[in-house]
């Protein structure tokens, strides 16, 4: 079987798949655009597919050499897994900022470690949406939240897509076109 497909190994498609079903839920369930689901009903999927599996994925990575995609769910594991089992805890507004805000910076480190443009894209949507959640929690903002939401969708749409481009052997890259016409590029 062969691993090296464009967008990752097998363990960097079942992550990405993992990453992209979780942000779908959540970010669906923030905006609350369906009828009577709210993040709150996003809870088994963060902690058994966003929490356990997502972490499970990082542990093969790190087993198979990849620090930075072991580092990258591992950590992204956590969080979903620490949300869902904290969700019916009573925390004060303030804290429940922190919380987002912290792992805001999580993802904003793994923007910017570096890796491919899709990865770095569903990191830097749910950056976003995890700074605008936070907001939302200090300042007691509804309409923040499902903007916010909205990121997280967008986010869990790009790791879907990141995901499902491999064996689909869709493009994962934008291809470069020559400034004029009959100009060819060099490299």
């Amino acid at each position: 079987m062969d691993n090296d497909v464009s967008a990752g190994s097998t363990t960097t498609i079942v992550g990405r798949l993992a990453l992209g079903i979780t942000l779908l839920a959540f970010g669906l369930g923030s905006t609350e655009v369906i009828d009577g689901v709210t993040a709150a009903d996003a809870v088994s999927i963060a902690q058994y597919v966003g929490g356990v599996a997502l972490f499970v994925a990082g542990l093969m990575a790190f087993r198979d050499g990849d620090t930075a995609t072991g580092t990258a769910f591992s950590a992204l594991g956590a969080l979903w897994f620490t949300w869902a089992v904290s969700a019916d805890s009573q925390v004060s507004a303030n804290a429940a900022g922190l919380f987002l805000l912290l792992f805001a910076l999580v993802a904003l480190s793994l923007t910017v470690a570096g890796g491919d443009p899709l990865g770095r894209g569903a990191y830097g949507l749910f950056f976003v949406s995890l700074v605008l959640l936070a907001v939302a929690r200090f300042a007691d903002n509804d309409g923040l939240v499902k903007v916010g939401g909205w990121f997280a969708v967008a986010a869990g749409a790009v790791a879907w897509y990141a995901a499902t481009a491999a064996p689909a052997h869709w493009p994962t890259a934008v291809p470069r076109r020559a400034a004029r016409r009959g100009v060819t590029a060099t490299r």
